[in-house]
């Protein structure tokens, strides 16, 4: 028997979960929403409101799985990559739950968290397998040969997939977040309506700074001839701009999948929530013979159920840290 309590606090929301012997049976999220006033995550606030959720959110992880404290046997937790005063309030408090009740520490890698969210549920990927993984600070294309041995086979070299979603969203004026509002209004739009510059990054890369300077340009130019050409064209450049960073993302994908001769391809991370994109992954595995993977909803954004399930991984392995572990903001893959 292993029942592990995780506890994800990277960014902004405060999340815990419990794993018992490899079946997730609670997945508490608890959202922040007074970032939503400032366009964008405040580090300080996002502290202070970890402090406060931390507590009830275990309490109800507890309470959903039908578990005590006693029945735990080890506290996972994510270590980074991640907002270092976000990350120490999850580190402090489960360095000092596993010291009240002796039991052992998992530190958990952020990144391989969100690859691991592939084995929560059925169907599971085999390996070896590829992993894009796409979020608001990370754009990767991972070679998964093992649940420890991950190789980054491309990467953004400055901003990343989910940024460009979000600084879009700003320029347009949609609320924070604002990348599940231009997936909404994706759906409404003609995604060929206009065209914006692709980056012609070599190998495995990718690069999204330019691509959003092409579409604040875009928008300055069309607002000079038209003030009101975001109201009334929307639907369309929410359309176009997705369906572009999703042919970004896909053609360096497909060139790795026949790079490395591997079918096995998953998505992860919070843009693997885009609608888009997980038609888009769809498509091309009917198109070339994938066997696709993607995370349910709840695992593709932050959240404490991956963190349970890579630390139950490390727990069958013994794979411990001690009281004096440290949270690191830029922690390595």
């Amino acid at each position: 028997m292993s029942v592990i309590l995780a506890i994800e606090s990277s960014c902004d929301d405060t999340s815990v979960a419990i794993c018992n012997n490899g079946k997730i049976t609670a997945n508490v999220i608890a959202n922040q929403t007074i970032h939503q006033n400032y366009g964008g995550v405040i580090p300080e606030l996002a502290s202070r409101v970890h402090q406060q959720n931390i507590v009830p959110s275990v309490q109800q992880a507890l309470i959903d799985a039908k578990v005590t404290k006693q029945d735990i046997n080890a506290v996972a937790f994510t270590r980074g990559p991640g907002l270092l005063g976000s990350l120490l309030v999850g580190v402090s408090f489960a360095k000092s739950f596993a010291l009240a009740l002796n039991i052992p520490l998992i530190s958990v890698n952020h990144m391989h968290a969100h690859i691991l969210a592939h084995f929560i549920d059925d169907p599971k990927p085999n390996f070896p397998f590829l992993c894009l993984t796409v979020s608001g600070g990370h754009t990767q294309i991972v070679l998964v040969k093992d649940y420890f041995d991950m190789e980054i086979v491309g990467e953004t070299l400055d901003d990343a997939a989910g940024e460009a979603f979000d600084k879009t969203a700003k320029i347009l004026q949609l609320p924070y977040p604002g990348g599940p509002l231009i997936d909404k209004h994706a759906k409404l739009g003609n995604p060929q309506a206009f065209k914006f510059a692709v980056p012609q990054i070599p190998e495995l890369n990718f690069s999204f700074s330019g691509f959003k300077t092409s579409i604040l340009y875009f928008i300055r130019k069309q607002e000079k001839e038209n003030p009101n050409f975001i109201a009334e064209n929307l639907d369309d450049i929410c359309a176009s701009v997705q369906y572009s960073i999703i042919q970004i993302l896909m053609n360096k994908l497909k060139k790795a999948a026949k790079q490395y001769g591997i079918n096995e391809i998953a998505i992860a991370g919070g843009v693997s929530a885009n609608s888009g994109l997980r038609n888009t992954l769809q498509e091309m595995a009917t198109e070339l013979g994938w066997k696709v993977y993607i995370p349910a909803f709840q695992y593709c954004t932050d959240n404490a159920g991956m963190i349970a399930i890579a630390g139950y991984q490390k727990y069958l392995i013994n794979d411990f840290v001690g009281q004096e572990v440290s949270p690191m903001a830029r922690m390595e893959f």
